[in-house]
């Protein structure tokens, strides 16, 4: 089973409608108690068709996946025509929060969904082994390469991963220690608040004053 590209046709296909529904239904309700019935029924389809576009539920996990994968490419990718500015990393964590919010529900219980789908469980290894950790890993040293990170090379990758670990579990973690509290976009900005404060203690002084302002931008939301 591998990666389909979406339709660019202007009418939705009905396999492309099938990923887009259940993805809202997973997100609203958790994976375990959405049935491929269930999705054929939100949809308005019979069970059969939707088996015509997907043998299980499965299959379309694998699908949302492959459309988180290629969004997590398309936005965190560094530039090739220009180094890495301090403000990266602010779209940097805009794209990660984005994501996690668009794609939750395959964070609340990853370790579950991989060991009951082994397409995902293989592919999602790969991306982050062979694309996503050398990326932040290369990220991060760009960072301290124009001098906005005060990190030595054999620290560079593991400051990557703890700041990955907090994009990648903050909702979890929110919904863990406030379970009355819908998720927001407020969560959002506290998680990207998480990481600044990670990161912090690195920035050169040089740098203090743009670090300040990336921190304002993310300050509470006042009512």
């Amino acid at each position: 089973m591998g990666c389909t590209a979406s339709s660019d046709l202007p009418r939705m296909k009905t396999r492309d409608r099938i990923v887009q529904e259940s993805l809202l239904l997973f997100n609203q309700h958790g994976e375990r108690p959405i049935t491929t019935n269930h999705i054929a029924a939100h949809l308005g389809i019979s069970p059969g068709n939707l088996y015509y576009h997907f043998r299980n539920k499965e299959e379309i996990i694998f699908q949302i996946f492959c459309q988180y994968q290629d969004y997590m490419r398309e936005h965190l990718r560094i530039p090739e025509t220009r180094v890495l500015e301090a403000e990266d990393l602010a779209r940097y964590l805009d794209a990660a929060f984005a994501a996690m919010w668009q794609y939750r529900f395959l964070f609340y219980d990853l370790p579950g969904l991989l060991s009951r789908n082994d397409p995902l469980r293989d592919g999602y290894h790969a991306f982050v082994r062979n694309e996503l950790a050398p990326l932040l890993a290369q990220a991060f040293a760009e960072f301290a390469g124009i001098g906005f990170l005060s990190v030595q090379q054999r620290d560079i990758a593991p400051l990557a991963t703890n700041a990955w670990m907090i994009v990648k579990f903050w909702f979890p973690f929110q919904q863990t220690i406030h379970p009355d509290t819908p998720i927001s976009e407020e969560t959002s900005r506290l998680g990207i608040r998480q990481v600044l404060s990670l990161m912090k203690p690195f920035v050169q002084p040089d740098f203090a004053e743009r670090f300040a302002a990336m921190e304002a931008r993310y300050a509470p939301m006042t009512t």
